[in-house]
């Protein structure tokens, strides 16, 4: 579903349809322009997505720029997380001055791409952060918060029975045997396994969350 959904976006972009507002960086580097930001904005974590990197410089016009070709030959791209950094492949875009590369981002946070190297002898060596990715709760529908309540709901009665039946079995209300010792560590047993099944449903919880 998620696939078809970004497939007519795409599609109604190439057609222009729909006009898409960026929230890219520029940054400049003596004459270099150079642009970078998410190709599908607001970026979600587990899409696919392209990092897309514009880079021109001034044209033969006042007031005017033209896009930089062959700038991947000696310069690296690198996506950074954190402490974790991976160097991605740049692809060429049909309109000069264009670049992309795909990636599915795995985390919700703040990104950065490193480009080290030098565009026509002009040396680069610089980290632009792109725009935040986000959870899949911005596409979510319908919102699973009440989905969520209730298991909360559903945990706390459970714990709540649960320490109801540890007090009577302490007190005595609850008799397990005249025997004494193996019923009652039976007993303790079985609520053992109940609580350790409720403090692995919270643990999925907060996973799923």
């Amino acid at each position: 579903m998620k696939v078809a959904f970004f497939g007519i976006v795409g599609l109604l972009f190439s057609i222009g349809m729909i006009a898409p507002s960026f929230a890219h960086t520029t940054v400049h580097v003596e004459q270099y322009e150079i642009e970078v930001g998410w190709g599908i904005e607001p970026p979600i974590v587990g899409i696919r997505n392209d990092l897309v990197l514009k880079i021109t410089e001034p044209g033969e016009t006042e007031g005017t720029h033209k896009g930089v070709t062959s700038v991947f030959k000696n310069t690296d791209a690198t996506i950074m997380f954190g402490g974790a950094a991976k160097k991605i492949e740049i692809n060429s875009d049909p309109r000069p001055g264009y670049y992309f590369s795909s990636i599915i981002p795995t985390k919700t946070g703040s990104y950065m791409v490193e480009l080290k190297g030098e565009i026509h002898g002009t040396v680069i060596d610089i980290k632009i952060p792109v725009e935040d990715v986000e959870s899949t709760v911005v596409l979510d529908f319908p919102p699973t918060s009440s989905e969520g309540t209730a298991d909360i709901a559903a945990l706390k009665n459970a714990i709540s029975f649960l320490q109801q039946d540890v007090s009577k079995l302490k007190s005595g209300e609850t008799s397990v045997s005249s025997d004494g010792g193996s019923a009652y560590d039976f007993a303790i047993f079985g609520l053992s396994i109940a609580a350790a099944a409720i403090i692995m449903s919270i643990i999925a919880l907060i996973k799923r969350k």
